[in-house]
């Protein structure tokens, strides 16, 4: 059922200085009550009335993700188109969804962004993000201005998973918060010789990987005598008569037994490799970069993503999201790959990720390598350092929401978070159970809903943060108009004229990165000048300000070609030198890979005085 949604004024007219306080609020509360006064099409709300109602309180499995995006894109069919880009290891077909306006040009005429998530099986709220962002897309058209003009304008790819069977398998399968990570390709951790032999054990069946605990006569640990389900370290301060305390539990790991008696737990379950250490820029074998696979692109669904990826070179922006730990991040992944971020790109990637923190409480802007870890043939800096895209990851979710104040809880906070919030719904009570080697042990504790994830009730708010700072990214792909053109003779028979041409761009980003300029990625922008009775002479680049001419088209010069095309918010002036009679027409036309192109007339004729 739709919400109501108050717009408050930013302004408030000056008169109301002149006025009584109680003359202000009775002039606030009318201007408050205008937007319902004036329909319900005049503003937006907080639930947008979809053709396809979703709950977003709510976690989905992987056929439910897969149904949601059919639905939607069936209900929009002017708007989305869902397709299969491959297969995964175990066979389940791989989609993507074209959000675009064909009434406004073909989705490759538009400056993309690319969405994706749940590329690591256990971090599932990434694809409710991804399908809320689909979905308030498609409601949000011709209904919310800033979708309508981002939709109008660009193209939006959306794969929903990226790792379909890791997804599948964290569903239908015990698992604990961080499990299963990777792919479902049997994968030899251990080098033994054999594959998957030695996985976790959910010993009580209660559908979850938790704790398990040995019986010790110098145990770490006691049952709390207030609490069965809690365990209390033991002090090993002696006592006045010089006797150290002992308790009669200590950890024994992660629930499970050794299944392939190497004298090791769980060191060898389902997959084992890493898919976001599986992409080209900068990977290194398994033995420097472990989970990364035998070669780059080695996995099926990498290359359905890649293979989709390449084909659309008109993508500029891109988001992957993860979990856990609220971050926004970029690259590089390693200190040693920092020269392909130049000063002009992190500007514009921290002016971004800097809004960003301002949408997403508890969110940072971090970068890879620097801020969390090392990571070699991560997806982002694929992105970022092989196609010279803007890219950034977004860890989903931040415990420091727990508290509403910043902090991340401690253990004690944590179990009352988890008691008296969410009602112990995601805490497995504490059980004996026989185990072939320890005995009687103690399972239970945290479920693998208990971290990592937002409860459902939070959902919503992490899906619509992330949604609109997504938007706010991609709103801030290149956006190029024509400034001024001017003509101006140069010899007194009016036959040689000069042609300062302004591109300008309207937005942070640039139509082309300096990481695409550096390496040649892709193809340069283009201005190219042509007319009936025009002969081009020359063709030089300069900026705006500046007098001095900086590059010239020395071999076509009816074609400028911009390898670092035009720098967000800012402009460049092309000259070109030309042969022609005044009343003469010539047509502009400028291309532009990752922005929309441009085209005018103008004609040649004496600047007005």
């Amino acid at each position: 059922m739709a919400k109501c949604f108050m717009r408050v004024p930013t302004r408030i007219p000056i008169r109301t200085a002149l006025l009584t306080n109680v003359a202000r609020v009775s002039l606030l509360l009318a201007s408050l009550a205008t937007p319902f006064l004036a329909g319900p099409a005049a503003h937006a709300q907080q639930q947008l009335e979809s053709k396809v109602p979703i709950a977003f309180n709510r976690f989905y499995d992987e056929p439910e993700i897969v149904d949601l995006c059919r639905k939607l894109c069936a209900a929009y069919p002017e708007l989305a188109s869902m397709e299969e880009i491959g297969k995964s290891v175990q066979g389940r077909p791989m989609y993507a969804i074209t959000i675009n306006n064909p009434k406004t040009g073909p989705d490759s005429s538009k400056p993309a962004m690319y969405i994706d998530g749940n590329i690591h099986g256990n971090e599932i709220q990434a694809a409710e993000v991804v399908v809320y962002t689909l979905w308030y897309l498609l409601a949000g058209y011709g209904k919310v201005d800033a979708i309508t003009e981002l939709v109008d304008r660009s193209a939006i790819y959306l794969v929903p998973l990226a790792n379909p069977d890791g997804r599948a398998y964290w569903f239908s399968h015990p698992n604990s918060p961080n499990s299963s990570r990777g792919g479902q390709k049997p994968t030899d951790e251990d080098r033994d010789g054999l594959v998957d032999e030695d996985g976790p054990d959910d010993l009580d069946g209660d559908g979850s990987i938790t704790m398990m605990w040995r019986r010790d006569p110098n145990g770490t640990h006691k049952r709390s005598e207030l609490d069965p389900n809690l365990m209390e370290p033991v002090s090993r301060e002696p006592l006045p008569d010089g006797t150290i305390r002992r308790g009669e539990w200590s950890m024994a790991g992660s629930e499970g037994i050794d299944n392939d008696g190497d004298g090791q737990t769980n060191e060898d379950g389902p997959g084992g490799y890493d898919p976001n250490r599986n992409w080209p820029a900068d990977w290194q074998p398994d033995h420097v970069q472990n989970g990364a696979g035998e070669y780059p692109l080695s996995l099926p669904e990498s290359q359905a993503v890649a293979g989709f990826i390449l084909k659309r070179p008109n993508i500029i922006a891109a988001q992957a999201y993860h979990n856990a730990g609220g971050m926004i991040l970029r690259g590089p992944g390693a200190q040693d790959r920092e020269s392909a971020y130049s000063p002009r790109d992190v500007a514009v990637y921290d002016a971004i990720a800097n809004a960003g923190a301002e949408m997403l409480p508890y969110y940072r802007n971090m970068v890879i390598w620097r801020d969390l870890y090392s990571v070699r043939g991560g997806f982002v800096n694929w992105l970022s350092e092989s196609l010279g895209a803007m890219a950034f990851t977004n860890e989903l979710w931040s415990d420091k929401r727990i508290l509403q104040n910043g902090n991340d809880p401690s253990p004690e906070e944590m179990r009352r978070w988890r008691e008296r919030v969410l009602l112990d719904q995601v805490t497995s009570p504490l059980k004996e159970v026989a185990h072939p080697v320890y005995g009687t042990v103690l399972v239970g504790g945290g479920t693998k809903y208990s971290s990592r994830i937002p409860p459902p009730f939070l959902l919503e708010e992490e899906c619509h943060r992330n949604f609109a700072f997504t938007l706010f990214h991609a709103g801030e792909m290149p956006k190029l108009r024509f400034g001024s053109i001017t003509t101006t003779p140069l010899d007194p028979a009016g036959t040689l004229w000069q042609v300062d041409v302004e591109v300008a761009n309207d937005k942070l980003m640039p139509s082309r990165t300096d990481r695409s300029a550096s390496k040649s990625i892709g193809l340069a922008d283009r201005l190219t000048v042509s007319g009936d009775a025009t002969v081009v002479l020359s063709g030089t680049v300069r900026e705006a300000s500046a007098k001095s001419l900086q590059t010239e088209e020395r071999y076509n010069p009816a074609t400028v070609r911009l390898e670092d095309g035009v720098a967000g918010r800012s402009s460049r002036v092309i000259r070109f030198l030309v042969r022609g009679k005044e009343g003469d027409t010539i047509r502009l036309a400028y291309d532009a890979e990752k922005a929309a192109d441009l085209a005018t007339t103008t004609t040649l004729k004496k600047p007005s005085t």
